[in-house]
């Protein structure tokens, strides 16, 4: 019996393991990439987290299940007609029921306790650094730098023939969210006709942007490189066209950044050939 169940724990290990090299695989930064059956690499303090509660869940259920198989089995094996033909008649077991009634409190207690701490942490930043705020649209998004008296653009997907060399398709926008390293950025979320979803993977960030309500959150991006998202709320027929591109750079390079896109983006509006390029898409 113990030789069964020593041979079932290895294959498992052996298949999680498998698992995990998959997930990692061929995996770029700030996307997700092929065959991937884990989370995106993170790239946040939330997101770590997040992915440490997530592991967290995983031992714990996986130990329940693999408890529950184990006693499965014994109870198969011991209690069969063959084994065991003049079965006991006995109807409660006193140490047993407090055992089955105080052990998934306590396991229900340490789940909680990691979970609210992730949820306040996640919710609210007392002291942010800098404020974006990002409006959802049928079907692109806008941002509003707050703090930048003005700075204002939407970022619309680029058409398939539209891409360049390493930009991959139906996550890449014109304009990209330009955001500095090591800040705490608070982001805030709404929306000017239905429902959307601000939604970063890899920076552990997910807030539906709701007409008529401003959500918040916040992010601190650990690493430069480009980030990808898609708004991940059912927002009609375009709704898988709402890509999110975050740039991440050095404080020295946003504070360049901004001397330009104050003079790129003046107007706080995008060229007008990029609504009639969306409204056209819709329409077909």
């Amino acid at each position: 019996m113990m030789g069964m169940v020593r041979n079932l724990v290895a294959l498992l290990t052996a298949v999680a393991a498998t698992i995990l090299m998959m997930g990692t695989a061929g995996a770029e930064q700030g996307q997700p990439a092929p065959w991937e059956t884990t989370f995106q690499e993170a790239f946040s303090p939330v997101a770590r987290d997040q992915h440490m509660f997530h592991d967290l869940l995983l031992w714990i259920i996986s130990a329940i299940s693999l408890f529950v198989l184990v006693l499965l089995v014994y109870v198969i094996l011991r209690f069969n007609k063959r084994a065991n033909p003049t079965p006991s008649k006995t109807t409660h077991n006193t140490l047993i029921e407090i055992i089955w009634t105080v052990v998934p409190i306590m396991i229900l207690i340490v789940i909680m306790i990691p979970s609210l701490k992730l949820l306040f942490y996640v919710d609210k930043i007392e002291e942010p650094d800098m404020t974006i705020k990002a409006i959802g649209y049928q079907w692109y998004w806008g941002y509003d730098y707050v703090d930048e008296n003005g700075l204002a653009f939407e970022a619309v997907m680029l058409e398939q023939d539209e891409l360049k060399p390493g930009q991959p398709r139906l996550l890449t926008a014109d304009n990209a969210v330009v955001l500095p390293v090591d800040t705490n950025i608070r982001v805030l979320v709404t929306a000017e006709d239905v429902i959307h979803s601000w939604a970063m993977p890899s920076l552990g960030v997910k807030m539906d942007a709701v007409p008529g309500r401003l959500n918040e959150t916040w992010l601190r991006i650990e690493k430069e490189g480009m980030y990808y998202g898609q708004c991940s709320e059912l927002c009609g027929t375009r709704h898988g066209f709402m890509p999110i591109m975050v740039k991440a750079v050095s404080k020295d390079d946003y504070a360049k950044w901004l001397v330009k896109a104050k003079k790129e983006f003046a107007s706080g509006r995008a060229p007008a050939i990029k609504f009639a390029q969306v409204t056209s898409a819709s329409a077909e």
